[in-house]
């Protein structure tokens, strides 16, 4: 192994859930089409996918806000674009509290 790659018992939890909550939220924002100039037309939209990856990361979020310290808001504040972006991207929107990981955040307007 190398000196660039660390053991997981040397990495804080904090650190393993921040990391796995930003993948999660990357990857919400590709499936919703935020990273092209034009979401609706984006090749990568997906919102069944998206849908999922929200969800999980809200439960991520909510499991583990009083250990993520100054790194809650900060996600719970990109939590809640992806949940606002997702239900402007829907044809037909969730009624509220139904939306993605709003069973777990409570409804976002």
């Amino acid at each position: 192994m190398t000196d660039a790659v660390r053991e997981l018992d040397e990495i804080p939890s904090v650190e393993v859930i921040s990391r796995a909550a930003v993948m999660l939220l990357s990857a919400a924002a590709e499936r919703l089409g935020l990273s092209d100039e034009d979401p609706e037309g984006s090749p990568r939209r997906d919102l069944d996918e998206a849908r999922r990856l929200i969800t999980a990361l809200a439960g991520l979020i909510t499991a583990s806000a009083e250990y993520l310290g100054v790194h809650a808001a900060p996600l719970r504040d990109g939590l809640q674009s992806l949940q606002k972006a997702f239900r402007e991207a829907s044809a037909v929107p969730d009624a509220p509290g139904q939306g993605p990981g709003e069973k777990y955040t409570g409804p976002v307007h």
